[in-house]
């Protein structure tokens, strides 16, 4: 996906927007990609949005979500910039139909689980779609239902760079998978850092007098001189085993961060793969109809007449009367 953000490039991909997850993710990740023209793109966009049919608001409900959340770990400028506009956007949409409020009313419920704006705002908003209307807002949707899809990771290219993006739907759970480049730096921060692999300190405590341990040493020493010399070497053997635990508990701490975000990668490549094959099943099938069709058309080909083999149907015939002929009396 290339080019770069102008106002009329922008809106060229807003008219081509649709619903699919993959029309949403490759706008998103392309205007978050050009995130320094955000005060355009959010003024652009609710002037879209006010224009819009009333069937494709949603859409863009779904793309202001999807850029927000997937911006928050580069910054919150969009974030920010939506929330200035988004209580008139949901102004304008309180005369939607009971399908889009129910949808925004989704949407709302997230923000609010996930923290991306205030209950403050949030009520704004809420009160905002429910302007000019008696009934009571739509029914939220459960915590336990929200999540029952997964998130979906994708990579592609913007302006000739491969970057990562985690599509979060209104159905999506709590707790993102990290992007590849976060899990390699945070693989690279761990080797770097290993205190159990460090051989040179491993060897120091090894080699400590065996007596620094031993209460009972106490008991033997006879003068001042060997006191203060047993004092020194333990207070160097508390010092030295105490910042080498520290650096173990760090270990130990890092290493249960990686475990998690290797898990959550995983498990979302877990689920790419498996609608990857589902997708490729899908082809296949297709596929297979395809060929059945073509290898039924050559059948019915060949069954056809050769228009080309038929004789000429004046062969035979005497030959037509010129005009002139038929005019002769």
């Amino acid at each position: 996906m290339s080019g770069g953000f102008t106002e009329s490039a922008f809106i060229k991909k807003l008219t081509d927007l649709n619903n699919s997850s993959q029309s949403i993710q490759t706008l998103s990740l392309w205007l978050i990609h050009h995130r320094k023209h955000y005060t355009s793109v959010v003024k652009i966009w609710l002037r879209e949005l006010l224009k819009a049919k009333e069937s494709r608001k949603l859409t863009f409900m779904y793309l202001a979500n999807d850029v927000i959340q997937n911006s928050r770990k580069k910054g919150p400028e969009y974030g920010q910039e939506f929330g200035t506009l988004l209580k008139k956007a949901f102004e304008h949409m309180s005369a939607c139909d009971e399908k889009t409020k129910n949808g925004l009313d989704r949407l709302l419920s997230i923000w609010q689980d996930r923290g991306i704006y205030g209950s403050v705002q949030i009520m704004e908003f809420k009160r905002s779609l429910l302007l000019g209307k008696d009934e009571p807002p739509a029914k939220k949707i459960k915590p336990n239902d929200i999540g029952k899809k997964k998130d979906k990771e994708i990579t592609l290219e913007v302006d000739g760079t491969l970057e990562t993006h985690v599509h979060l739907s209104p159905h999506t759970p709590a707790g993102d998978p990290p992007e590849p480049e976060e899990l390699i730096k945070a693989i690279q921060d761990l080797e770097a850092n290993i205190a159990s692999s460090d051989e040179k300190v491993r060897e120091k405590i090894a080699n400590l007098p065996k007596e620094l341990s031993d209460v009972s040493v106490i008991s033997k020493i006879e003068d001042r001189d060997a006191a203060e010399k047993l004092s020194t070497e333990v207070n160097s053997a508390v010092l030295l085993l105490s910042q080498y635990n520290t650096r173990l508990q760090t270990e130990m701490e890092q290493r249960k961060k990686v475990s998690l975000m290797m898990r959550d990668y995983l498990q979302a490549q877990d689920e790419l793969l498996a609608q990857a094959e589902k997708n490729l099943e899908g082809y296949q099938e297709t596929l297979s109809k395809i060929y059945s069709v073509r290898q039924e058309l050559q059948s019915h080909i060949q069954n056809l007449p050769d228009l080309t083999q038929l004789p000429n149907v004046t062969d035979g015939l005497a030959p037509l009367p010129s005009a002139e002929n038929l005019f002769m009396q």
